[in-house]
């Protein structure tokens, strides 16, 4: 009975522990998401330190049991593993960050990638955040102010971009534009401008020679490598991007009213012939007939008549006319994108359709684009993977008022500055409603009201752009293979362009008879890689080995033509046959380049932290001499990795430092082909040959512009990388500079390319982020990019001596202005010494009276010569720009500003010819009224007026300006999934809201017009 009692209760104890267990085993179900809050099917949830474990579903969702003292792990690939311990719970979420911080990112450095924290190089990175910030038209645009060291201008006519400048220019003739590459494959003609921002993943911009000598020849002025977005692993995507922005003109430097310009005039009118003209304070109506071409056009006369109504003159009574109003309107631009993407184990794609419609604020211009992209990568094996990017565009762009065809005296900086040309006393239409062609009489001022009706300057552009890949992975046969890899690239770009232009007779750009030209162009380029890779990691060592063989092909055939006096106007340009005009110009074209190149780069790391990064290029360029198109370019770079030093491990504060030394030699060819062409050229006529003299003088020994530069950095990361960066310190010297030099005139040509001249640059950049405020529902960031550049030319032509022609000096800078200092103007207290410089000069034409521009008389001999008394009085590039943007985020809400400013730097605003035969913005000028002013006197003249007016142009450029601020609002996840949706977002931003700083109040220094677009988006972000 004992051993029958102590039997039952052993196996009743054991059945109560196997149910308290059994009670304690809990079904476990939750998410797994990414950090934008995206489900991530195939993800691993497992139980701490077993191999029990799930994998999500297609929504992110799994289950598991699990007891309370269980540690789930969650991990995907790429992703940040992460650990929650089970308790009490029984629903769990996790959500992954993408695998490590700044330094962590990988980075495209050319025929590769590499983590942040390898590079050896100077390289910075604008991701796809960034890049969404703001809603852009071009991919340049949203680089503006985000990378130290590259300068960006702005451009606001639809359809077109600014200037880019990577560290300051080396070149004095060739091309200082940098290079761009698109998913590998570098192009061999225009820019990025053509790709939707939105299908943008990253835009790593290599900056110094170490780091873009591995594209040799094309890499000497930088290199800008974008990178499409690629389908990942996971639930397919459906994202839905637009933006609707309304656009005015925001004016400067408003024009004088009716009543204010008469009185210029007629003053400019008693200086040019005091005898004949009275005072502009005394006027009379007959002497006002005469001065405003009373007959030529009666309609502005009557306006002036107004001001003489009582008998006496009032000059608040003539109406004023804003041309201005007629070439303006509102700009509406809307921007579409439809995009979808995702992947398995063995295929990934991505595909997007945008639209974008930007119709600018000046009437008759405007910008249409349509983007298509598709990228598909396959892994079928182990062994082999293959993908293609394919990215197509078309894009029709009125240009507005084109320079092509003018023969009338217009602006040649468009309609906008042609408007504002027009006398404000005269009106666009007479009594009768009829068009008056010459508004206030005068024959070279050109009627501009329904401009956009009377010209048209239409380019449109297609573009196909790929890039295909094969690789083999010789790892996948044998694991004595690992890390061996052979890669074919092939990426063929197309492009076909075509501009037509019409200008009728009543144009403001034309004296009276209509006009039409056509120009098609056509371009057909391919490059093809051939590269063998390899990467090892043995112990604490890692190498890396990268051989390239390279081919690249440039084809371009144009042709063109024009007429005038076109018979029927409706045809425009598409009826420029024999049977309907006479062609007075007509032309063709063909062009061939090839580039052939070879290259090895061998990268090397020890412990993780000590790197090697060297490479060599070898580049023959067919624009060069056959003597000389063939060279090579080498680099080499190092880093150490500090805080992984034993010494520093126990600095809390320290999360990250690096030492960075680079050094390369970069090639620059970027010169017309044939330019090493004898002086002539055969032609073969229908019934004989013959020759033609080509423009300049050919160069059978031109060879290469090389720049070695070198280049010293520091990365660093303090306080859990609360704040983070780099600075930068460079030194570059260019050398056999492609130099468009002059020529004996006898030999019947002005210039030819050779290789004369040196150059030599250096700078200063900082990249810093810092979180300055963190709570749990508020978080305050910021983002600088700053800049010091300072390039200097060594030798010319002549040697150590400037070349003042052509506006070179050594020891100087590239646009130098070189001219007179001002001095203000001549007043009546300047009397006595005003006389010593006319007492040279016959006593009725003296060089200055009272009111005159006084410049400085550097040299004292009281004479103004331009061998003896101009001087250089700055440089128009910029030493300082920076960009700055401050991020803030409470909650759901985020505001953010984005400031950017240049320093250190003269802008030429012209001058002020205050001739009285144009329109004048309004200023303070000298009369005998008004001896104390800022401006010269007025005097009528066809041309520049006072000789010395160009004095008052030179200003200091500096400004700081908001060019953006976007508030924006993501919505509550679980509202987001109440509408069947993974994310919402709306927001709302504020483009060029206006300046903080500037030392020119009527120019925007920015667009560097007297004008500049600002204007409100509306924008809605949806992920389905």
């Amino acid at each position: 009975m004992k051993h029958s009692f102590v039997k039952y209760l052993v196996f009743f104890s054991i059945m109560l522990t196997n149910m308290i267990a059994l009670a304690q085993t809990n079904t476990i179900t939750g998410t797994v998401k990414d950090n934008a809050g995206m489900p991530i099917p195939g993800a691993n949830v497992l139980i701490k330190n077993t191999t029990s474990g799930v994998q999500t579903d297609f929504d992110g969702k799994f289950a598991i049991k699990a007891k309370p003292d269980d540690i789930l792990v969650a991990s995907f690939i790429g992703m940040k593993t992460t650990e929650v311990k089970v308790g009490n719970q029984t629903n769990i979420n996790f959500k992954l960050e993408e695998e490590g911080a700044k330094l962590e990112e990988v980075v495209v450095v050319g025929y590769g990638t590499r983590k942040k924290k390898d590079l050896t190089g100077s390289v910075v990175s604008v991701g796809a955040e960034e890049i969404a910030s703001r809603p852009v038209q071009n991919a340049v645009q949203a680089m503006q102010g985000k990378a130290a060291g590259v300068d960006i201008g702005s451009n606001e006519r639809p359809g077109t971009v600014g200037n880019i400048n990577i560290r300051g220019s080396r070149s004095l003739t060739a091309s200082n534009s940098p290079l761009y590459v698109v998913d590998g494959i570098p192009l061999n003609s225009g820019g990025i401008d053509f790709i939707n921002p939105t299908d943008i993943e990253s835009i790593d911009v290599l900056k110094d020679a170490s780091a873009t000598a591995i594209y040799g020849s094309r890499g000497a002025n930088g290199v800008i490598i974008v990178s499409t977005k690629k389908g990942k692993n996971g639930k397919f995507t459906i994202n839905y991007d637009s933006a609707v922005s309304t656009e005015t003109i925001n004016e400067r430097a408003p024009l004088m009213n009716a009543g204010e310009y008469i009185e210029l005039r007629r003053w400019a009118r008693h200086y040019s012939n005091p005898a004949g003209f009275p005072k502009g304070n005394a006027p009379t109506i007959a002497n006002d007939r005469d001065i405003f071409l009373a007959t030529a056009d009666p309609a502005a006369w009557a306006n002036i008549e107004k001001g003489w109504a009582g008998g006496t003159w009032d000059g608040s009574k003539v109406s004023t006319t804003d041309w201005t109003k007629y070439v303006t309107q509102t700009g509406v631009t809307q921007q579409h994108t439809l995009s979808v993407s995702g992947g398995a184990e063995k295929i990934k794609a991505y595909g997007s359709f945008g639209f974008l419609d930007n119709t600018g604020t000046l009437k008759g211009q405007s910008y249409r684009r349509y983007n298509g992209i598709a990228n598909v990568d396959i892994t079928p094996t182990k062994w082999f993977s293959m993908g293609v990017s394919l990215n197509t565009s078309y894009g029709l762009n009125e240009y507005g008022l084109s320079n092509v065809g003018r023969s009338a005296v217009a602006s040649s900086d468009g309609i906008y500055l042609t408007a504002r040309q027009n006398l404000p006393y005269a009106v666009p239409l007479d009594a009768n409603g009829n068009r008056i062609q010459n508004p206030g009489g005068d024959s070279t001022i050109r009627n501009v009201f329904e401009e956009h009706k009377y010209s048209q300057d239409q380019r449109l552009t297609l573009r196909a752009f790929g890039s295909l890949y094969a690789q083999l992975d010789f790892g996948g046969f044998s694991s004595k293979l690992d890390g061996l890899k052979y890669r074919i690239n092939f990426g063929p770009d197309l492009t076909s362009y075509r501009n037509g232009v019409f200008l009728n007779g009543l144009s403001s750009a034309r004296s009276g008879t209509s006009f039409a030209s056509l120009a098609k162009n056509q371009t057909i380029s391919y490059t093809l890689d051939n590269l063998l890779l390899y990467n090892k990691t043995i112990g604490k060592h890692d190498f890396g080995v990268t051989l390239l063989q390279s081919q690249t092909e440039y084809f371009n055939e144009e042709s063109a033509m024009s007429a005038q006096n076109i018979k029927n106007a409706d045809n425009k340009w598409n009826a420029l046959t024999p049977a309907n005009v006479t062609l007075e110009n007509y032309s063709s074209n063909i062009t061939e380049t090839g580039l052939y190149s070879y290259m090895g780069r061998l990268t090397y790391g020890y412990d993780d932290k000590y790197l090697v990064t060297a490479s060599l290029r070898y580049d023959s360029a067919s624009q060069l001499s056959k003597l000389n198109r063939r060279d090579q370019f080498s680099s080499a770079s190092l880093a150490w990795r500090i805080d992984k030093e034993d010494f520093l491990q126990n600095i809390s504060w320290l999360s990250a430092l690096k030492l960075r030394a680079g050094y390369g030699v970069t090639g620059n060819a970027a010169v017309p082909a044939y330019a090493t062409q004898p002086p002539l050229t055969q032609v073969l006529y229908s019934n004989s040959s013959g020759v033609q003299t080509n423009l300049k003088l050919g160069n059978t020994a031109l060879g290469w512009e090389k720049t070695t530069q070198y280049n010293y950095g520091i990365d660093f990361g303090l306080f859990n990388n609360r704040i983070s960066g780099s600075l930068e310190y460079y030194t570059s010297k260019t050398g056999d500079l492609l130099f468009d030099a002059s020529t004996v005139t006898v030999l019947g040509f002005s210039s030819s390319l050779a290789n004369i001249g040196k150059t030599k640059g250096n700078g200063i950049e900082l990249t810093l982020n810092t979180v300055n405020v963190k709570t749990a529902d508020f978080e305050w960031s910021s983002n600088l990019s700053a800049s010091y550049q300072k390039s200097t030319i060594v030798e010319l032509q002549t040697g150590k001596f400037d070349d003042i022609n052509n506006n070179l000096f050594i020891g100087q800078t590239r646009g130098i202005i070189y001219g007179f200092e001002n001095n203000g103007v001549w007043k009546p207290e300047d009397a006595e010494e005003m006389a010593k410089f006319n007492a040279f000069f016959p006593v009725n034409s003296p060089i200055f009276t009272f009111g005159n521009a006084r410049p400085v008389d550097q040299n004292g001999d009281y004479k103004i010569d331009a061998n003896n008394d101009r001087v250089i009085l700055g440089s128009t590039e910029p030493k300082y720009i920076a960009g700055l943007t401050n991020t803030f985020n409470y909650k759901n809400i985020e505001l953010s500003f984005f400031v950017i400013g240049r320093f250190g730097y003269l802008y030429n605003v012209g001058g002020e010819n205050l001739s009285g035969k144009t329109s004048q913005r309004k200023l303070d000028y000298y009369t005998d009224d008004n001896t104390d002013a800022e401006y010269q006197k007025p005097f009528f003249s066809a041309g520049t007026g006072d000789l010395y007016n160009t004095i008052f142009g030179y200003k200091n450029g500096s400004f700081l300006k908001i060019r953006n601020i976007s508030l924006g609002y993501n919505f509550e996840e679980d509202l987001v999934q109440k509408l069947g949706l993974s994310r919402l977002r709306v927001y709302v931003q504020a483009a060029n809201p206006g300046m903080i700083f500037s030392k020119v109040k009527w120019v925007d220094l920015d667009t560097q017009t007297t004008y500049s677009n600002r204007g409100m988006t509306l924008g809605l972000n949806v992920q389905f």
